[in-house]
């Protein structure tokens, strides 16, 4: 009895160090087989109100190719810090153009890791408009402070920011 004691209790210790992710330095957003950018962030409760946008504006299968592509990804947190009734404007069908802007301001071409920011003062996104970088205490998009960095995907990487970020 002792020893199916001690066997259940080394099971229910052991057993969540098993479906723990390895998540690195990547502030608990990391996964140990990436999928695309898309799948990624899906995979993450924290996105949920980007996926919804990304979906909203018809960026998924854009999201999904090969790329590469840098996301700048704003977290539900960060849309919660838009004025109320924003995320809702956007996401309606007649806005939809407006949505696809503010997203794209996000998105980089080409696979931008952590590293290769230092010395970066701007970066060009794919909405054609630069964001400025400032790495003089953190790093910083626009307004926005990088949380977490270097997220792999299968085509890209992910950096979380903690406010969306308007063109």
């Amino acid at each position: 009895m002792f020893k199916r004691l001690m066997l259940i209790t080394a099971a229910l210790l052991i057993a969540p160090l098993a479906f723990a992710g390895n998540h690195g330095n990547h502030g608990g957003y990391g996964e140990k087989k990436a999928g695309t950018i898309v799948e990624v962030a899906a995979g993450n409760p924290d996105f949920s109100t980007l996926v919804a946008a990304v979906q909203a504006a018809g960026l998924v299968d854009t999201l999904n190719s090969e790329g590469p592509f840098t996301v700048f990804a704003p977290t539900n947190a960060a849309f919660e810090k838009l004025p109320a009734g924003t995320v809702e404007n956007l996401l309606k069908p007649e806005n939809r153009e407006q949505l696809v802007a503010v997203l794209t301001y996000h998105v980089v071409a080409g696979k931008v890791m952590a590293a290769d920011v230092v010395g970066l003062t701007e970066a060009n996104t794919v909405n054609g408009k630069a964001i400025s970088i400032d790495t003089s205490n953190g790093v910083r998009i626009n307004n926005a402070n990088v949380t977490a960095t270097d997220i792999a995907a299968s085509n890209g990487v992910i950096h979380v920011i903690d406010t969306v970020i308007l063109p």
